[in-house]
């Protein structure tokens, strides 16, 4: 009696079922996946891996997570559908539009307000309970929302709800390139989607707007000179050869996803997390250079930006302030070359050197002794002076 009334559930639940009710909690589109990774995709993991292009992302190339990545049914045995889901972040103005405002700070549109991760994999989690519900307990279930070796962006094209476009990211038809994703893998043997076609055509916008040519190729992404991965995942300076081309970006970049074609069809989010906070929409770069540690920890309560810390932060920050042609700043800035971290000296020293007159710039090493105290400011003093 028992196990008819499980079998008789499971067959309830339909994909027509879980779309409705992914939607009633608040995502935007769902579609289901067999738990496999196309060879084509295997292959260019392997060769991102195998060339080093992850950077200092050293758990892509991890011995143990990597064949997790590859193929799910490592990640666990048990799993029968993978089921996608996205919500619609779409901003409402061109984030690109910061570019000709130098002194202004470009956040990019997922960081402007709440930490994504968090809303994304609440609602995971609810749809995840009421898939067991359903099938009376006979199903399991597990959330991911970058939690995990998942390759969501093939899996998500697996599952109709997009492709992956030349810049790497998942394009969808409706949202254009802002669909921020989660996982549910399940035991649930559900009917796979067809998967979403290529539509990206003989377009190439988004490989020729990247500003530091990370792209080698279509479909290919050298993170090591992405602006996302330099602004959040990079510790140490920012490379000298990427500095002028992050212009005012100070977190994320969202060039490659603004210039794609096939947002004319994306809307404005309504989701109140993703719209963006007032004080984030054009901020002042001269604001945050007066941040110290806690007032820095205040202010990003709640965001993603606070996971990379105050010396990243104000790293990048500074590289901005040197691109901003605003000799206004040179007081705060200054103010920093007596910064406890060596990492924001450095920066400073950099910034300053883009500000100041030769002149200026030379009677710093003498006021200020820590610039001679520390190899990594040194450094960087050395530099400076040195170019042409």
């Amino acid at each position: 009696m028992t196990e008819r009334m499980t079998t008789r559930t499971r067959q309830n639940i339909t994909f027509e079922m879980l779309q409705a009710k992914a939607r009633e909690i608040g995502f935007d589109v769902c579609g289901v996946a067999r738990p496999k990774i196309d060879a084509r995709n295997q292959q260019r993991l392997d060769e991102f891996v195998a060339g080093g292009e992850y950077g200092s992302m050293a758990w892509m190339n991890d011995p143990e997570r990597l064949p997790r990545r590859r193929d799910p049914e490592m990640l666990w045995p048990d799993v029968k559908s993978v089921i996608v889901l996205g919500s619609n972040y779409g901003p409402a103005e061109n984030p690109m539009a910061l570019l000709d405002h130098p002194d202004r700070a470009m956040i990019s549109v997922y960081a402007k307000n709440k930490d994504y991760h968090d809303l994304i994999k609440k609602r995971l989690k609810q749809l995840a309970r009421w898939v067991v519900e359903q099938s009376g307990g006979a199903e399991q279930v597990k959330v991911f929302v970058d939690t995990a070796p998942v390759l969501e962006k093939p899996l998500g094209q697996a599952s109709g709800i997009g492709w992956q476009g030349k810049h790497t990211n998942l394009v969808s038809r409706e949202f254009g390139s802002w669909l921020f994703l989660g996982e549910i893998f399940t035991t649930l043997d559900l009917p796979e989607a067809e998967p979403e076609i290529d539509h990206c055509g003989s377009c190439s916008k988004c490989l020729s707007a990247c500003p530091t040519d990370a792209f080698p190729a279509p479909y290919k992404l050298d993170a090591r000179k992405c602006i996302s991965y330099l602004t959040i995942e990079h510790d140490g300076p920012i490379p000298q050869k990427f500095r002028k081309p992050m212009g005012n970006r100070i977190y994320g970049c969202d060039d490659c996803l603004a210039v794609c074609p096939w947002n004319k069809f994306a809307t404005r989010t309504e989701e109140l997390a993703f719209i963006p906070r007032v004080e984030l929409t054009a901020p002042r770069l001269a604001d945050f250079l007066d941040l110290d540690d806690a007032g820095f920890r205040a202010f990003f309560t709640g965001s993603p930006i606070k996971r990379i810390g105050r010396a990243k932060f104000l790293r990048n920050v500074l590289v901005a302030a040197g691109n901003s042609g605003a000799p206004r700043l040179i007081p705060r800035i200054e103010n920093l070359l007596s910064d406890e971290s060596a990492l924001i000296r450095a920066s400073a020293v950099w910034a300053l050197s883009q500000l100041m007159s030769a002149a200026e710039f030379a009677s710093l090493k003498d006021i200020h002794a820590k610039i001679e105290s520390d190899p990594v400011v040194l450094a960087e003093w050395d530099q400076a002076s040195n170019a042409d």
